[in-house]
């Protein structure tokens, strides 16, 4: 017959620490290519208003965004509190939209100044006096493609 030995207690072996800097580099990685970073300071306060018939645009690399609201607190010894307009990382008046958007269409190539669209992300509160100023201002150089954004207001969203 055979002879039975007492097994003696297994223990577990080491866990292998090789791939963890692969693993710590894809992870890196990862949030590098994922993290969106603000392309602007924000020198203007503004609450975008709500609304029930939205759509969304596709393609977000066409758009330039003109902010309209009151300055931001530490801003309003200088500028005061009227609502003012942010043009990329300055204020601006109405008057200075032009130039903002011809160099927004000089950073693109000429078949795609005609996708460019502005976005104008308004305080709820601003007067419809400074936003008709500013479509004026966007018809003169004929930039007909105007976006205002909002948020949904519950019902009758859909998208």
């Amino acid at each position: 017959m055979g002879k039975f030995s007492k097994k003696t207690a297994r223990t577990m072996p080491a866990i292998s620490t090789a791939s963890l800097p692969d693993i710590i580099f894809i992870l890196l990685f990862f949030f590098m290519v994922v993290t969106v970073m603000r392309p602007h300071d924000m020198m203007v306060n503004f609450t975008i208003p709500q609304a029930t018939e939205l759509v969304k645009l596709e393609n977000k690399s066409w758009v330039h965004t003109i902010y309209v609201g009151k300055p931001v607190p530490k801003l309003e010894k200088k500028f005061g509190s009227a609502p003012r307009l942010q043009l990329n990382d300055k204020l601006s008046v109405p008057d200075d939209i032009a130039t903002f958007i011809q160099n927004e269409r000089a950073k693109v190539s000429e078949r795609e100044v005609g996708l460019l669209w502005t976005s104008i992300k308004a305080d709820k509160d601003v007067k419809m006096g400074l936003i008709t100023d500013i479509k004026q201002a966007l018809r003169k150089i004929n930039q007909r493609k105007v976006n205002y954004s909002s948020t949904p207001r519950g019902e009758g969203f859909d998208k």
